[in-house]
């Protein structure tokens, strides 16, 4: 479905990173320095890593930032980071789905905030990207915890689908270091580009044409809600601040509405 689209030009969308994921010994004092540069955070939980004290600096510095808050949800994979696929009845899904979110809204509502999507990680992520049933019992679980939540999911007819199945609000996620299949899936066999030039000439396809570059040689039209910038890469912060030279990111509830005309 992805080359049927239209090509456009894109006027509004969504920077997104994650945050907390600090584990024990393992910290990254630096994660926040990106925050300058994103409309969204996808905060860790507490499951596949974060801890108490993590989770509430991160919320904490959002608030300060004013920058939209979402649940970073993954499977409880401490040993791999959650990035090992788990074999789940729909019942541990939702069950998982449902500890999480329900634990960062808590954590958030303390601070008079609230969250405004959710994004899965790792394993999770791919697999949601991948399998329609699966993406399914994320987005219903998501919902359970409130039916406005938006599900943040990999570009394409999975995420299309399971929005449309689920009747969720999504968000079709671009990352410009991935190549993607001619279908606009992601090609994780590919390594990630860590060239922060060629990252912002992507972007700027993107921007201009809907595309993204394909595993063939080509470029593939999709749909792009939001763009995710990754704390793991060396260029991270680079590529964060300098994409918001060439656009200033806003959220999806705010693109949402913008396109509606509700404002100008």
């Amino acid at each position: 479905m992805q080359n049927t689209l239209e090509r456009k030009q894109i006027k509004q969308i969504d920077f997104n990173c994650d945050l907390a994921q600090s584990f024990g010994i393992y910290r990254n004092n630096r994660e926040f320095d990106i925050m300058d540069y994103v409309s969204s955070v996808n905060i860790a939980c507490g499951f596949h890593a974060g801890d108490p004290v993590s989770i509430k600096n991160a919320l904490l510095r959002a608030k300060e930032k004013n920058v939209v808050i979402g649940a970073h949800i993954g499977f409880h994979d401490i040993q791999g980071f959650g990035y090992r696929q788990m074999d789940l009845t729909e019942d541990e899904i939702e069950a998982l789905v449902i500890y999480q979110v329900g634990a960062l809204m808590s954590f958030a509502k303390s601070f008079g905030m609230e969250i405004e999507h959710v994004r899965p990680h790792g394993a999770m992520y791919k697999q949601a990207g991948e399998d329609f049933g699966f993406a399914c019992s994320v987005a219903k679980a998501i919902k359970k915890c409130s039916q406005w939540l938006v599900y943040y999911g990999p570009a394409g007819d999975v995420t299309l689908k399971t929005g449309e199945y689920v009747n969720i609000p999504i968000a079709q996620e671009i990352q410009l270091e991935k190549t993607y299949n001619a279908d606009g899936t992601v090609d994780y066999s590919k390594k990630d580009l860590e060239d922060t030039p060629q990252c912002i000439q992507r972007l700027k396809d993107l921007l201009a044409h809907s595309q993204v570059q394909n595993n063939e040689g080509g470029k593939t039209i999709v749909t792009a809600d939001t763009i995710h910038f990754s704390n793991k890469l060396p260029n991270a912060l680079s590529l964060a601040k300098e994409a918001r030279d060439v656009i200033t990111p806003v959220p999806v509830n705010y693109k949402n509405v913008y396109e509606s005309g509700w404002v100008g």
